[in-house]
């Protein structure tokens, strides 16, 4: 898999990961756990896209 492909592909799932971190975030009685670990995975996903689009 080519870079640029990755970076696409690591850019949606974080948009992804947004829209479900929204989503969590405005239920009536958000689980915490839930909303942790969505913040994680997207941090991590934007941590890689750095990483590949740096070099």
């Amino acid at each position: 898999m080519n870079e640029s492909r990755q970076i696409e592909e690591l850019k949606a799932r974080h948009a992804e990961l947004e829209r479900a971190l929204e989503a969590e975030a405005n239920r009536p009685f958000p689980d915490q756990t839930t909303l942790i670990d969505l913040k994680k995975q997207k941090l991590q996903a934007k941590d890689r896209i750095a990483r590949l689009e740096q070099g």
